[in-house]
C-alpha cells in the first residue's frame, strides 16, 4: 500500500500548457489554462509568467476563485550576479510579482538566474562561468532580495537552479547553498533541470534537506538529453525536441523524489511543470490528468 505524502500539496502551472512568456500567439490563451487546469484536478497554481494571468488582484481572484484554484507562488527571472548596478530594476520587477503573489495569499516567491544563454534564439550571452566576484554578487544580491521581499511582502524566496544559467550543475547548487544564509535563501528544486544538468535530486534533499522550501516535479528523457549534451544543444531547442517528458517516462523517478521529501517533516508545494514550448493547444490536457492520477498512485 502506498504512503500518503500527506505533507506533499500538488499543483501545476502554465508551463504545462506550453506557456513561456506573457504574450505569444502560439501560447493557449489563459482562461483556456485555468478552465483545464481545474479540470484536470490540480487545485494550486503558479502565476507564470507576469503578464499572463490576469495581473489586477480582484479579478484574478474571482477568476481562480470560481475554479476552485489557488496560487502557490510568483515566478522572477534576475540577474543578481551583475552587482548593485541592476538592484533597482531588479527590485521595480520583482516589487510587481510580489506584490500579485501576496494579493493571491500565496507565499513563496520563485527566483530563476537569468540565462547565460538565450532559450529562444540560442545566443550566448555571457560566459557560463561567474568570476569569485560574480559569485560574491549573486550570493549578496540573493540574500539582499530575499530579506526586503520577507519584509515587504511576506513572501519566502525560493531560488530555482535552472539548465543555461549559473546555477545548474550538483557543484554550482551546492556553491551556492554554501554561500548563502539559510534564514532568508532556500531552494526550489525543479526535478527536471536538476537531472538535466547531472544532479541527483534525492541527494541533495537527503543533504541539504533545511534549504529545500518547494518542488518542481518533471522529468528528462535520458535518450534525448544524452544527444542535448553530446551536442551542446541550448535549453530551449532542447525542449523542442521532447527533452522533457510526461512522468513516468523518465527520471529521475519522482516517487523516491516525494518520498525523500515528506521525510523532510515539513509541508512542501510539488508543483508539476512540463516544459512544452511550443505544443500544440490540444496537448496538455491529456498530459495533466494522466500526470495528476500517477501522481496519486504515488501517494502525492
Amino acid at each position: 500500500m502506498t504512503t500518503p505524502l500527506d505533507r506533499i500539496r500538488v499543483g501545476s502551472a502554465p508551463d504545462s500548457w506550453g506557456v513561456w512568456f506573457p504574450e505569444d500567439p502560439v501560447q493557449v490563451p489563459w482562461e483556456r489554462f485555468l478552465d483545464e487546469v481545474s479540470e484536470a484536478g490540480y487545485r494550486w497554481i503558479e502565476l507564470g509568467p507576469y503578464g499572463y494571468l490576469p495581473t489586477d488582484p480582484a479579478r484574478l481572484t474571482d477568476e481562480i476563485v470560481k475554479r476552485d484554484l489557488k496560487v502557490s507562488a510568483g515566478t522572477v527571472f534576475t540577474g543578481l550576479h551583475k552587482g548593485p548596478s541592476v538592484w533597482e530594476s531588479t527590485w521595480e520587477h520583482v516589487s510587481q510579482v510580489a506584490a500579485l503573489t501576496q494579493a493571491m495569499d500565496a507565499k513563496h516567491l520563485v527566483v530563476i538566474p537569468s540565462f547565460w544563454r538565450d532559450d529562444k534564439t540560442a545566443e550566448i550571452l555571457e560566459p557560463a562561468e561567474l568570476t569569485a566576484e560574480q559569485w560574491g554578487h549573486l550570493a549578496r544580491g540573493m540574500e539582499r532580495l530575499g530579506r526586503e521581499v520577507k519584509e515587504k511582502y511576506g513572501l519566502d524566496i525560493v531560488v530555482h537552479p535552472h539548465a543555461d544559467t549559473h546555477i545548474d550543475t550538483e557543484a554550482h547548487v551546492e556553491q551556492f547553498l554554501d554561500a548563502t544564509d539559510s534564514d532568508v535563501v532556500n531552494l526550489c528544486l525543479d526535478t527536471g533541470h536538476y537531472a538535466y544538468c547531472g544532479g541527483d535530486s534525492v541527494k541533495l534533499i537527503e543533504t541539504y534537506g533545511e534549504r529545500i522550501g518547494y518542488l518542481h516535479l518533471k522529468q528528462v528523457d535520458p535518450a534525448i538529453l544524452a544527444d542535448v549534451v553530446e551536442n551542446g544543444v541550448p535549453f530551449g531547442p532542447a525542449v523542442q525536441r521532447g527533452v522533457m517528458c510526461e512522468p513516468p517516462s523518465g527520471v529521475p523517478e519522482l516517487g523516491p523524489v516525494l518520498t525523500a521529501a515528506q521525510k523532510l517533516g515539513v509541508d512542501l508545494f510539488a508543483i508539476v511543470e512540463q516544459d512544452m514550448y511550443p505544443c500544440e493547444p490540444d496537448r496538455p490536457l491529456p498530459i495533466a490528468v494522466r500526470t495528476r492520477q500517477f501522481l496519486r498512485s504515488c501517494g502525492a
